[in-house]
């Protein structure tokens, strides 16, 4: 019973941290970077027309302009390379969660004035800047001039900071869609234009059909991609890793299972004589196993119910408790500069709670049939003869 009560607990718990996993990696990593990516062969001024038609395809409920680039940030003697996009505060809402996870600072600043920045928390960290402070763009391209080669720079001012609570607060800063564009030299407008749906597994199929539409129809060259070229590995690597520590798991409750086994035949072996005597005054071989696989099912019922009892507040709460260690102890378990996350998630699904369930009190009762069928075996002669 106590084997079979830690294997649901677990069980339950480790599935609800992967589902935990699969959610953050949506809604902060995918609600972060591109569900899927249009790209023009150069900046276009009639973005907007693209856009519109973005708009109206299938699937689709977001739709932002974006100019990217790369480069160094140097402040305070610190130097941190980051992605730089370039993009516009309203059409930002509508694709990604950055906006409503500012922690100081305003991102809509963007467009208010020339050559702002917002940082990630991250960045900001280890550059040791806040809002109104300046930092220096260095952008990893060489200008010619009477004084020889020199890089390009560019002083900017800080706006403001985000934090998603991934490994992205260390990796991205935006600025705005002209300034970027003026920044990386790419020409008036948008260079591409990234596109939110409202189920992220469809990007992959849908992009290519939507992208191919509005090419033929605006003739214009476009290039296209989606996220699972960008993060389909880390997502696929989650999934692989429940299902595969879920079928290890399973052993666990295989295991307490094989403990139901082995009780119920020690108990066969004891009661023999009792049996024996059960079978004499008329009960049948039918009974003689009910008998046995009612007790091994009391015994999967109960372990599988107190299992569930620990499981399910224990899942819930999992993060409220690591935090408290954590503060407690002094330790982090994610460092959000080496996970794409910086705590552990949890999400119970009632659907995996049922399956654990089913998948415990079938292996219970499959275990108790063959002790069962031993002890119906028992033949009342040989053994009272034996007793005698």
């Amino acid at each position: 019973m106590a084997g079979l009560t830690l294997g649901v607990a677990v069980l339950i718990l480790v599935l609800s941290v992967l589902n935990g996993f699969d959610r953050e990696l949506r809604t902060r990593i995918l609600g972060t970077v591109p569900h899927a990516l249009v790209e023009f062969e150069r900046a276009r001024t009639d973005f907007p027309a693209v856009m519109e038609q973005l708009r109206r395809a299938p699937g689709v409920i977001g739709v932002a302009p974006l100019n990217q680039g790369e480069g160094l940030l140097v402040a305070n003697g610190q130097t941190v390379s980051t992605a730089i996009l370039g993009v516009n505060p309203a059409d930002e809402r509508t694709v990604s969660i950055v906006p409503d996870h500012m922690v100081d600072g305003d991102f809509d600043r963007l467009n208010q004035a020339r050559f702002q920045i917002v940082l990630g928390s991250g960045l900001a960290a280890n550059l040791g800047v806040i809002p109104g402070d300046l930092v220096t763009l260095l952008i990893p391209e060489a200008t010619l001039s009477l004084a020889g080669v020199t890089p390009r720079l560019k002083r900017l001012e800080v706006a403001g900071v985000f934090e998603v609570g991934a490994q992205l607060d260390n990796q991205l800063a935006f600025v705005g869609l002209e300034d970027a564009a003026r920044l990386f030299k790419l020409g008036d407008g948008a260079a591409a234009v990234r596109l939110e749906f409202d189920n992220l597994f469809d990007a992959p199929e849908a992009i290519r059909p939507i992208a191919q539409a509005v090419s033929t129809e605006l003739q214009i060259p476009i290039r296209y991609q989606d996220w699972t070229r960008t993060q389909g590995n880390l997502f696929e690597a989650i999934q692989l890793e429940k299902t595969l520590i879920a079928l290890l798991l399973t052993l666990i409750i295989a295991v307490a299972a094989f403990n139901i086994v082995s009780t119920l035949v020690m108990v066969v072996t004891d009661k023999r004589a009792d049996i024996a005597i059960l079978k004499t005054i008329g009960l049948s071989p039918s009974a003689v196993m009910g008998v046995f696989i009612v007790q091994g099912t009391v015994v999967g019922v109960i372990g599988t119910l107190i299992g569930v009892a620990l499981g399910v507040p224990l899942s819930l709460t999992i993060t409220e408790i690591l935090r408290l260690l954590e503060t407690a102890f002094g330790f982090h378990l994610f460092n959000p500069s080496a996970y794409f996350i910086s705590d552990l998630p949890s999400q119970l699904l009632w659907s995996d709670v049922l399956t654990v369930v089913a998948m415990s009190l079938m292996l219970s009762l499959l275990a108790t049939l063959y002790p069962a069928y031993k002890a119906s075996r028992i033949v009342p002669a040989e053994v009272l003869n034996h007793e005698r």
